[in-house]
């Protein structure tokens, strides 16, 4: 099985937005922060890359 990479490209969706609220543990946060300040990123833009990534190679079983 080939891994999968997330690559982190423009912004796919414009328009209107909604607001949500979630709970994470400390460490998924510290980890989230890390990787966006690696890229120059907002903490919100990559949340929601790695959601569209995760519902875009969703299975469901």
């Amino acid at each position: 099985m080939t891994e999968k990479k997330l690559v982190i490209p423009h912004k796919r969706f414009k328009g209107e937005s909604g607001i949500i609220s979630v709970r994470l543990p400390n460490d998924l946060i510290k980890s989230i922060d890390d990787i966006a300040e690696k890229t120059g990123r907002t903490r919100n833009d990559i949340i929601q890359k790695c959601l569209e990534f995760s519902v875009d190679n969703l299975e469901i079983k």
